[in-house]
């Protein structure tokens, strides 16, 4: 008789979010790196910024052919993320986004928290067809915020930048690391999220790459705790996870009506957190989680290659940012080709290639772990993630029983 893990690893529940179409044709996210320059000097920084650009980035036209190739795969054409170092130390910014957006695709900008992301610029941008704007916040307040984005005032600015954009029109997305430094900062961000009326929370999990090669990141115990915590505040603030894939693991596990594995004291500890800063928001939460979950945001079923696709500064084309393995480039290759037929991003595609405790996981299809994650492991992309607490095959009982 087959097994209900057996039989779990052949479907993607209905519950997580699917695209209209087949990834292996076309790309549903692209990360468009225009420069290594920014102003902060982020402890974590993947790409290593640097203040000023470099010779070699993509040029005006390189990056308004690769939009017009993007938007030559035809409807749904796929959004694309104009993001750095700081976009908005390029002079040319307002006329990319101005090219994506009369070719049809949905056009973002994700600026570093400086001065420069002022509501001049972000009218402009507004102006030009950019529809959304992601800022950067790792802490309700400047000490550690600042502390980790390496200089002073970057939370006033962000904030401010944030205020501005809303001005503009623009909807915003507030981007979060966690790492060992910044976790006890969630529940204070969690407030500050409901209090600006951010359109979405993305918390991103520390891949140790780049500069962030020297900061601890979450071990897999306290990793399932902060996706537990971060389950119960989606039904109160809106928001998605980045490098942490197990999420649509912990969501289906308690949409579906099953009791969720034990947590740990960092869960609690967040909790009793939540309460001490904000204690509306914990009695909202609390309220929301005995009644129906599904104020929650469901998961979309995307990951590293598998939808999403980064492009350097230089044109390397990778299956992230987070995950340094170059296929191809831009300016030799058609972004659209290389998608399709990389051998690597197929790969990537592919559960049955997935190794160690993701390849026998019956969420394998649903989640399939971090590959970046895996890669900064042990170096290889198909390898299981090391952030994820899960053994494949765990009972997890119908609440009640």
């Amino acid at each position: 008789m087959e097994s209900a893990a057996n039989h779990a690893t052949d479907r993607v529940p209905a519950r997580l979010r699917q695209l209209r179409y087949d990834v292996a044709t076309r790309p549903f996210l692209v990360l468009l790196e225009l420069t290594r320059a920014c102003e902060l000097a982020c402890r974590h920084c993947r790409a290593e910024a640097i203040p000023q650009g470099e010779p070699g980035d993509l040029t005006t036209a390189e990056v308004e052919q690769l939009l017009s190739d993007l938007a030559s795969l035809g409807p749904p054409r796929p959004i694309v993320v104009l993001t750095g170092g700081d976009p908005l130390q390029r002079d040319d910014l307002a006329r990319i986004v101005e090219e994506g957006a009369r070719a049809g695709l949905a056009m973002a900008v994700a600026p570093a928290g400086t001065p420069r992301a002022n509501r001049a610029r972000f009218a402009e941008l507004r102006r030009a067809g950019a529809r959304t704007v992601s800022l950067s916040l790792d802490a309700g307040d400047a000490g550690v915020h600042d502390a980790f984005r390496g200089v002073a005032h970057s939370f006033e600015w962000t904030v401010a930048a944030f205020h501005a954009a809303k001005a503009a029109g623009l909807r915003v997305q507030v981007n979060t690391t966690v790492s060992g430094d910044t976790v006890q900062e969630l529940p204070a961000l969690a407030r500050l999220m409901a209090e600006l009326g951010a359109d979405l929370w993305s918390v991103f999990f520390l891949v140790p790459t780049g500069r962030g090669r020297l900061l601890q990141p979450l071990s897999a115990t306290e990793t399932e705790d902060v996706l537990a915590f971060l389950h119960d505040v989606a039904a109160v603030v809106p928001l998605k996870t980045t490098e942490a894939p197990a999420f649509r693991r912990v969501v289906l596990t308690r949409e579906e009506g099953r009791r969720a594995p034990a947590t740990g004291p960092l869960y609690d500890a967040l909790h009793h957190r939540l309460a001490d800063t904000w204690p509306a928001g914990a009695h909202a939460l609390s309220r929301a989680t005995r009644s129906t979950p599904s104020r929650r945001r469901a998961p979309l079923v995307v990951g590293d290659g598998r939808g999403v696709v980064f492009i350097s500064h230089r044109g390397d084309v990778q299956p992230s940012g987070f995950l340094p393995l170059v296929v191809g480039n831009v300016r030799v290759t058609p972004l659209p080709d290389l998608y399709a037929s990389s051998t690597v991003l197929r790969a990537l595609r592919d559960p049955g290639r997935l190794t160690g405790r993701c390849g026998g996981c019956e969420y394998r299809s649903a989640c399939g772990g971090s590959r970046a994650q895996a890669f900064a492991h042990d170096g290889d992309p198909f390898g299981e993630d090391p952030t994820c607490a899960y053994t494949p095959g765990s009972p997890y009982p119908l609440a009640g029983a």
